[in-house]
């Protein structure tokens, strides 16, 4: 399991990486005067609803002995990958300023509870917490240096960053629950319309 230094560093250095290739990129394309067809903040918080969302589905339909289950004794449980993504979204907006609750602990965070009802309720502290900080930045935020994280890194980098590993995580734990046999709410509903519409 990865300590909060190293996931720091790991931050860092991709932050780091990434600005550099983006900075590349834009030199070359610095008279482009095109409208751009993506709006990172818009999407961003389109994103990350969704992913919180379909955590909270998925833990509200785990049967509370699941929680502390893992695939192996070296990785994350149910509860400590659903409060992994909870805590993510403090420490990483931490990082372009946003403050985080009095008492919030990174590197306790994950461990700090297998009680399913204070699981969804971290989840949602936190997405409330990630969408008031992101849905305050203006354009100009999102393309503030952080040169802590590198000389080309971002506070859109952050956010960048922040969902790609919303989404992992997400694919973890639906990996984890077809392990257990769990079919994910969303597949289920999805199936259900598909055969709904296949009856007609």
């Amino acid at each position: 399991m990865k300590s909060p230094i190293l996931s720091s560093i790991c931050i860092a250095c991709v932050l780091n990486a990434g600005a550099l290739s983006m900075h590349a990129q834009t030199s070359d394309a610095s008279t482009d005067r095109t409208a751009p067809s993506y709006d990172m903040k818009a999407q961003a918080l389109l994103d990350l609803q969704e992913v919180n969302k379909k955590c909270v589905d998925l833990a509200q339909v785990l049967p509370s002995d699941k929680l502390t289950w893992r695939p192996s004794p070296d990785t994350r449980s149910f509860a400590e990958v659903f409060l992994h993504v909870a805590g993510e979204r403090y420490a990483f907006l931490s990082m372009m300023g946003a403050t985080p609750p009095a008492g919030f602990k990174a590197g306790e965070f994950d461990k700090s509870t297998t009680e399913k009802g204070h699981i969804i309720e971290a989840l949602n502290q936190s997405w409330d917490f990630a969408s008031k900080a992101i849905n305050g930045m203006s354009n100009a935020d999102f393309a503030k240096l952080l040169p802590k994280l590198g000389p080309q890194a971002n506070e859109g980098d952050v956010v960048y960053l922040l969902v790609a590993d919303a989404h992992e995580h997400l694919g973890q734990l639906v990996a984890y629950a077809r392990q257990n046999g769990i079919v994910p709410p969303w597949t289920v509903e999805a199936q259900k319309k598909k055969t709904a519409a296949a009856a007609k």
